[in-house]
């Protein structure tokens, strides 16, 4: 069989370290182990069921088995736009400052490619998402790693970047509540991203997927509520954590109309728009009854405190995220994230993610999912207590 060499765009995409992982967990549960998988990053509950009903609604009306229109619905968008009003107090005009995207991933990876040339940079947090690097390496542009230490609130330090880099730099990837440490961004943060932005003529994007889980009374902001966001960039909103919509893939971008008319588009030549049942439902979600919402914010919440106290009564010193559904955990003395990990899986069947896998600067700690019941959570932590590794 004849094997056909790829483009060079292929050949500079990074390593997905996680299907690395996901294969090591594989492996285990082949084997008939009865694995506790904390290293994921994908809800374990079910759409809601008013979710539901509007797709089952949708997919019987005939109109929705034609094309749908390339840029969406504009009643979709106009849902959209209410529930920025509604959650956040920001005001959008759904034609210019929102772009419907198959799930948020899609949009930050086509991002880089509307906005980026060859030779230009873009800012990313280290520790972060690494999908962030796949848009850059396909539009064969370069990267500029920020630190997020704990000592800063993983927050980057704009102070720091060389002047050199900013003279390149056009694209800044920022996200809160944050993946994979649960740190949150306040308004006064959010205000020197503006001015650094502005400053140096920098597009932010706001990855917002973790946006409605928020921590001890605290409500996650929006970029967006923040004086002269819009004129520095967009939001990315998915539905895949907020409503349990990830193998859904629908999500959408709102802010600055340029960078909107961009990736519009790049998905008017990538894609066809979206399924219109999948677009009625997102309407449904954006629109219908919040209250699902909260009490599984709530549920994170109470796994959150059963993780964290637990790991702490038996030894393990962490401290507890403010927001999103991950805990940043760092591990004991003598181990690198990946083999601490790798110890987890192999001796307690508990599964992990070795923060090494989103950075540098995640080396040291790992990340574990609140996606499995407390019930589940229970026996993780006490399988991690027979291993007697750490000290009460």
């Amino acid at each position: 069989m004849r094997n056909f060499e790829t483009a060079n765009r292929l050949q500079v995409l990074p390593e997905q370290f996680f299907a690395k992982l996901v294969q090591k967990v594989n492996n285990a549960v082949n084997e008939g182990r009865d694995v506790i998988n904390l290293g994921q990053g994908s809800p374990d509950q079910p759409a809601f069921g008013h979710i539901k009903e509007a797709l089952k609604i949708a997919v019987d009306d005939p109109a929705n088995d034609k094309y749908s229109p390339f840029r969406g619905f504009a009643h979709v968008k106009n849902a959209c736009a209410e529930f920025y009003q509604r959650e956040y107090g920001v005001k959008l005009d759904p034609e210019t400052e929102i772009a419907l995207i198959i799930g948020g991933k899609a949009g930050l990876v086509e991002l880089p490619q509307c906005l980026l040339n060859p030779g230009d940079i873009a800012l990313v947090p280290d520790p972060g998402y690494p999908d962030y690097w796949s848009g850059i390496a396909l539009a064969e542009a370069g990267m500029h790693m920020m630190p997020l230490k704990e000592e800063n609130g993983f927050l980057p330090q704009y102070e720091e970047i060389p002047e050199e880099v900013l003279k390149r730099a056009k694209l800044l990837f920022i996200n809160y509540p944050n993946n994979p440490t649960g740190a949150v961004a306040d308004e006064a943060f959010f205000e020197k991203t503006i001015e650094f932005a502005n400053q140096h003529n920098i597009c932010v994007v706001h990855d917002f997927a973790y946006g409605a889980i928020g921590f001890d009374g605290k409500k996650p902001i929006s970029y967006l509520q923040s004086n002269g966001a819009k004129d520095t960039g967009i939001e990315i909103y998915t539905m895949s954590k907020t409503y349990n919509m990830a193998g859904w893939r629908v999500g959408f971008a709102v802010g600055n109309p340029s960078v909107i008319a961009a990736l519009n588009l790049i998905q008017d030549h990538l894609h066809c728009s979206l399924y219109g049942g999948i677009q009625e439902a997102a309407a449904a979600a954006l629109l219908g009854p919040q209250d699902e919402v909260r009490r599984q914010e709530e549920m994170y919440e109470k796994r959150r405190n059963l993780l964290i106290n637990g790991l702490n009564e038996i030894g393990w010193k962490v401290k507890a995220p403010q927001g999103s559904f991950f805990s940043w955990l760092k591990v004991p003395d003598g181990y690198t994230s990946e083999e601490f990990s790798d110890l987890l899986l192999e001796k307690a069947n508990v599964a992990v993610a070795p923060g090494i896998g989103f950075g540098e600067y995640g080396e040291g700690y790992v990340r574990v999912g609140l996606v499995a019941s407390e019930e589940k959570i229970k026996e993780a932590i006490s399988r991690i207590a027979q291993l007697d590794i750490f000290k009460k």
